[in-house]
Parts: structure tokens; sequence; C-alpha cells
């Protein structure tokens, strides 16, 4: 018996934990599936708590998958399983043998057009929904507000205050009185920033820094570029881009409610209203796909964008079942 086998029979809420997450990692979970775990969760902080620790099982037990693959009695199977027997060995499997398939590369399970949380997400210390917002102090000098389908994370760290953003985006307010940095990770790169207000934004590996005020450190494999008010840089696996100067105010005007855009594509508009939306609108013609868009939207008010985008650029709007919209 595993360890995590140990601990999950010592804690019930663990071990129905446990099963949440091998089901959703080993097969191909819906929406209905996502719809049940949050309702469970959602039953106590106790349900709660039982889910994260499960999800840090499992990105631990990634450390472990070489090992496990080198071990070929650690899944030894009887001839007939039966009752809880049966779902300690579906979890023993999924922690060794689905994670070390993990280890080389498929570590979370994305969903269809993105249309609801990875588990990566749903395991986070703290996670907003489409169009919810919400602030986090993080401690007494650390301030957060989270944008939509935001996903943050607590990272200890002696001597430090450490998050991780996992996926989307936020502001930070940074006013620490000792010389430390307040440091927010984000893909494989560093934010440091002792007293400054900074927005970061993380999308599929792609992260976007813009300092609003002060001074913002951001270090990539070992290199590293400071920003000062105004500026912004964007990183991915490819290393670091050109730093650009920026308008501070349209970077965060989704904290006053709106969208700005300039001289921006329809495509790229229709990737931002997306996050904030129910449902997920495509455009299926690629000349719409290259039209520009100047203008400023509510947040509030996006349910209109459809009919806008209609009577803007004569597109036709087709409805499909979930919420999906077809534009063309």
């Amino acid at each position: 018996m595993t360890a995590a086998d140990d601990t999950a029979g010592d804690d019930p809420l663990l071990e129905e934990s446990l099963d949440w997450v091998a089901r959703l990692k080993g097969g191909a979970p819906t929406r209905a599936d996502v719809e049940a775990l949050q309702r469970w969760r959602d039953q106590s902080p106790a349900h709660e708590e039982a889910f994260k620790a499960a999800a840090r099982i499992f990105r631990n037990a990634g450390l472990a998958a070489g090992e496990l693959a080198d071990r070929p009695d650690a899944f030894g199977v009887a001839p007939v399983l039966h009752g809880n027997s049966r779902s300690v060995f579906a979890r023993r499997a999924f922690l060794g043998g689905a994670v070390a398939a993990g280890a080389v590369g498929y570590l979370v399970v994305r969903p269809p057009l993105g249309m609801w949380p990875s588990l990566e997400e749903l395991s986070a210390d703290y996670r907003t929904g489409k169009g919810e917002q919400r602030k986090i102090a993080v401690s007494s000098d650390v301030s957060l507000e989270l944008n939509t389908q935001t996903s943050i994370a607590m990272r200890s760290a002696p001597n430090e205050t450490r998050i991780e953003l996992i996926s989307g985006e936020a502001s930070v307010a940074a006013k620490r009185p000792s010389p430390k940095p307040f440091v927010m990770l984000a893909a494989n790169g560093r934010i440091s920033a002792s007293h400054a207000d900074f927005n970061a934004r993380c999308l599929d590996g792609n992260v976007r820094v813009t300092c609003l005020n002060g001074t913002v450190d951001v270090t990539l494999d070992g290199k590293a570029v400071q920003l000062r008010s105004a500026e912004q840089v964007s990183y991915s696996s490819g290393g670091f881009e050109v730093t650009v100067p920026v308008d501070p105010s349209q970077v965060a005007a989704w904290q006053t409610g709106l969208l700005i855009f300039r001289d921006q594509t329809l495509a790229d508009v229709v990737d931002e209203v997306n996050r904030y939306r129910s449902g997920k609108i495509i455009i299926t013609n690629a000349e719409l796909k290259l039209r520009v868009v100047n203008g400023t939207f509510q947040i509030s008010k996006l349910g209109d964008f459809v009919l806008q985008v209609q009577q803007l650029f004569g597109a036709q709007a087709r409805s499909l079942p979930g919420g999906v919209v077809l534009l063309g």
C-alpha cells in the first residue's frame, strides 16, 4: 500500500478526494463532472481542504513517477477486486502509471475549448470564475485583485512572501517595509517588487507584466528585466520580448469594469471577451478575424457583444448548445 493510500485510509474525505482526482485525470471529464465536483467541495470547508490536499498529492506524485516506473511489483493486482480494494487500486494505478505519463508532458487535463477550469486551476488556493473579481490581502503589506478566471496558489518560502499565478490576471499592490520583496511566480518566470503596483497576466504559458507604479523586476532563465512605471514586458518558453511603453489606465481598466481595445483584431478581442462572458464565441470567417476594433466595452454588458459585432461588421451568428456562438 502506498503512503497516499495509508493517509486516505485514515481520512474518508481525502479518500473521496483522491477518487475525484483519479476520475478527472484518468478519463475525459465533462462539464457535469466538474460541476459535480464543485458541489462536493462546497459541502464544507473540510471537503474543500481535502480536495486541495489530494491535488497536492497528485502534483508531488510526479516526483516519484520515475521510481515507480522501475518497480513493476508496485502495481500487483489480485485476480478479483471487490469494494474498497477496487477504489484503492484505481488510485494507486492512477498515482503511479498515469502520473508517470504526466511526467513527460501530460500534467493537466485541458477541457475542450477551455470552457471550464483545468484540475490545476480547480486546486488553487484562490480562484475566480468567469466574470468574477476578488480582492485578497496576502499579508499586511501586499494585496491582490484577481480578475476573471484567475487561479492563485500560496507557495511557502523562508523569509519571503511568495505566490504562484497559475493562470489568469492579477493586480498587485506591494508596500513592503523591509528590503525583502514580494514574489510572484508565473510560468517559468519570477516577478518581484517591494514598493510597486503591477499587473500580471498568465495565459497558456504566455506571461505579460506591466508596471503601474514604482519598479518591478522580472527574471527568466537567469536573465532579468527591470520595469518602471508605464512599461510592459512579455515572456514565454522562448524567452523575453522587447520591453514596450503602455498606457497603465488601459491595462488596469478591468478593475473599473471596462475593457478597452485600441487597434486590435476582432480575433484578439473575442479571445479576451471569452474570458468574461459565459459560453464561447468562435469566429469561423478568416477575414472577420482580422477586422480592427477600437472601442470600450462594459464588462457587465458583454451579453450584448455578439449583437454589437453583427451590427458593426455585418456578421452572422449561430448559437449552439452549451453557450457556443459561431460568428461568420
